[in-house]
């Protein structure tokens, strides 16, 4: 077998902390995260001339090396220490600079598809390993599901997985630079901070209200007149649609909102799709 076609699910967080900065530039972050069944498609083709190759048809994203996925792959061949070359053709359908980790889970898909391709006895610890070398996301979107990450984002618990529901992704025309994000945070002024035990009791009980009653990103905090107000209208909408609650993920834009019935989902789907990039999704286990 030298070929592997598989999918790279998008995540979601529950919440979202920093805590402080880091000596290293970094920030310190405690943040719970979900995988979603709305995916990128990736197939994984070996070579035998040492190249690497990244298409990604129909969008601009960047190729070879200078993507995540090319990055994985190199770093995969460099921990085996072998080269042989892979061909990656990414079908995208995860929103670009949306705060779901698309570029992340691809390049995760990557460093599992070579696994089986290549070297089936490494460890998903393995594998996080190399991923926390590629982008802090990586390691996560390795393992999936639902998990409280730590630190850059690499130190992952695995947590009991959200209820059964209906998700709508709302994706505004607008991006929001996360390095700009980082830097409007000042960690000594946010005033609402996620309650990580009150989210981990919700999900043990396997009660959506409860998960939804803690949806917290400090993000929200920081930023500008104009982007809160797209934010709050996008939340405000999927509210009034019959969503227990709505979030801005990640460094944004993208807000979700958590719905108990189909039906409900579907017409908050249908009143924002004219105005926004819009998904119906649900959660999904770790891959």
């Amino acid at each position: 077998m030298n070929e592997l076609k598989l999918a790279a699910p998008a995540k979601l967080n529950l919440t979202l902390d920093i805590l402080h900065r880091r000596e290293d530039g970094y920030h310190d972050l405690k943040m719970v995260m979900t995988s979603v069944d709305l995916c990128d498609y990736l197939t994984v083709r070996l070579r035998d001339d040492g190249k690497i190759h990244v298409r990604t048809p129909g969008t601009d994203l960047p190729v070879g090396e200078d993507n995540l996925a090319g990055r994985a792959a190199r770093t995969f061949f460099k921990e085996i220490r072998q080269a042989p070359g892979v061909e990656i053709t990414i079908e995208k359908h995860i929103p670009s600079q949306a705060g779901m980790a698309g570029g992340s889970s691809d390049a995760a898909a990557v460093l599992r598809a070579l696994r089986e391709l290549l070297r089936p006895d490494l460890t998903g610890r393995d594998l996080e390993a190399m991923g926390e070398r590629v982008g802090s996301d990586v390691p996560y979107c390795v393992r999936g599901g639902t998990a409280l990450a730590e630190g850059r984002g690499e130190r992952l618990t695995d947590w009991p997985g959200v209820p059964p529901c209906r998700i709508v992704v709302c994706k505004p025309e607008f991006g929001l630079s996360t390095p700009e994000l980082f830097g409007r945070v000042q960690t000594e002024k946010l005033r609402f901070r996620p309650d990580h035990a009150a989210m981990y009791a919700a999900l043990l009980r396997g009660e959506l209200s409860g998960v939804a009653a803690q949806l917290v990103n400090v993000f929200e905090e920081v930023l500008t007149p104009r982007e809160a107000k797209t934010i709050r209208d996008i939340k405000m909408r999927l509210c009034r649609c019959g969503a227990e609650n709505a979030l801005m993920t990640g460094s944004g834009p993208t807000v979700f909102g958590l719905f108990q019935t189909p039906e409900d989902a579907r017409r908050a789907f249908e009143e924002l799709c004219p105005l926004y990039r819009t998904f119906l999704t649900r959660p999904i286990p770790g891959v």
